[in-house]
């Protein structure tokens, strides 16, 4: 009787999958672990500048960020150069520590995590160390952006370089580079998931294959940050936990309703804002006198609405005041418009940061607005709202939906959150269709030129 041969394809297939498996697991491990500790390293200086400054009177308040964003302008543009083209074959002999790509916004740091999404070996991590001063000047002097983009990019530049050591390290460098950022973000917020939802879910806006290695390094790293998070007692960053359940299910589709329209709208508009200020070609001076003027605007606002610490950092200064002031409706809508005009402003004037966390605060805000009319508890309002700012404004529902789950509360309170970010997301797409509509209504049209 003869046994049935198998081919050599056959019998290299499965040793190949766990090979790649193997080495999958060990450049996660390595990567989360590194990527983690340099993440909570920065994070804690960058929240020991915020805090510092939060406590100054108005007049520091309003000075203080826009000498981190001169600071910033002046790291970037001044210290940083611009890739030569090329002269008889030679490359640029500029160190690569400080050269930019032609016409790469040097500011937007996410932009090369979500490029370099699939393809880490790509992603240029010896500018980390320019960039890095950039986000302690901006984030860590108290401007109006947030800690989680440079979470995600710090780790995934210290697993790429990590991988970037020779060729036998090359097979860990893209699990390692994801697994660094998922274990910054996991660390940052201290919820595994939403450091693994959250590097899965914008490495899909390059369409990043799901693929079993990308996922098992995301969870990976995911855990190992939330693991530093638990071991060390970070919490580097507070969420809000609903505490008080809707008493219907009447008032918990209302609030879903109302809560995730308002914070999807307001966030969405303020990421389009974002995303024209980030990507303007404007002369980096006339960009800091303009969002330099616009920042220290909105911070004397708040600062007299509010509290100056309202208007320091990503947005936490002002959830404070908000549980603390019993201000009302009109009042809090102020404050929610203007914390996005002063994140908006500070990526206009050159700023290097995140805006997931302002999203966050901005949705948080916007959904007490509504807490009075729709007698619910303010821990539910602006939980839900936080959630729907994340599905909304950064296009991250699946993170949002990760974040809700994590943070936990009763079942009512959770699902009414979920809820919320569904109809977040669709009144965000919703806001974005109709502002480009208008915007190309609007455009001049060209006349046609005569022959």
């Amino acid at each position: 009787m003869r046994t049935p041969s198998r081919s050599p394809a056959d019998g290299a297939r499965a040793p190949g999958r766990w090979s790649r498996l193997g080495a999958t697991g060990l450049g996660a491990w390595l990567g989360g672990l590194i990527g983690g500790f340099l993440v909570v390293g920065v994070t804690l200086m960058l929240k020991a500048g915020m805090d510092l400054v939060a406590r100054q009177d108005t007049g520091l308040v309003v000075v203080v960020p826009l000498v981190g964003l001169g600071l910033a302008v002046l790291v970037l543009q001044g210290l940083g150069r611009s890739a030569a083209p090329a002269r008889d074959g030679q490359p640029s002999s500029s160190p690569a520590w400080r050269t930019f790509p032609r016409d790469a916004a040097r500011a937007d740091i996410s932009g090369d995590v979500v490029e370099s999404a699939g393809q880490e070996e790509r992603f240029p991590w010896r500018l980390a160390p320019i960039r890095a001063a950039a986000i302690l000047a901006t984030v860590g002097l108290g401007a109006a952006m947030g800690t989680e983009a440079p979470a995600a990019y710090l780790g995934v530049a210290a697993g790429a370089c990590l991988g970037d050591r020779g060729q036998k390290w090359r097979r860990l460098l893209r699990p390692a580079a994801l697994a660094g950022g998922a274990a910054g973000i996991g660390a940052l917020m201290g919820i595994a998931l939403v450091g693994t939802a959250f590097m899965l879910e914008i490495g899909r806006r390059r369409r990043a294959p799901l693929s079993v290695e990308r996922v098992l390094a995301a969870l990976i790293g995911g855990f190992i940050g939330w693991g530093i998070d638990r071991t060390f007692g970070l919490s580097l960053i507070r969420l809000v936990v609903p505490r008080e359940p809707p008493a219907s299910f009447v008032q918990a589709a209302v609030t879903a309703l109302f809560i995730g329209a308002a914070s999807g709208a307001i966030s969405s508009v303020a990421a389009m804002a974002v995303y024209r200020a980030k990507t303007s070609r404007a002369c980096p001076a006339l960009r800091f006198a303009l969002g330099g003027a616009a920042t220290a605007a909105t911070a004397l606002l708040l600062a007299r609405i509010a509290a100056p610490s309202a208007a320091v950092g990503p947005g936490g200064g002002a959830i404070l005041w908000a549980e603390s002031a019993s201000a009302p409706p009109v009042t809090l809508l102020a404050v929610c418009l203007l914390r996005a005009a002063a994140t908006t402003a500070a990526m206009a004037a050159g700023g290097c940061g995140g805006v997931f966390i302002p999203f966050l605060a901005v949705g948080d805000l916007a959904g007490r607005v509504f807490a009075p009319a729709l007698d619910v508890g303010n821990d539910l309002a602006g939980a839900a709202g936080a959630a729907g700012g994340i599905a909304g404004g950064y296009r991250l529902p699946f993170t949002a939906a990760a974040m809700v789950l994590g943070v936990g509360g009763p079942p009512r309170a959770t699902l009414t959150c979920l809820a919320t970010i569904v109809v977040a997301a669709s009144a965000g797409a919703s806001a974005q269709a109709v502002l480009e509509k208008l915007r190309l209504l609007l455009r001049p049209k060209r006349r046609a030129s005569s022959h």
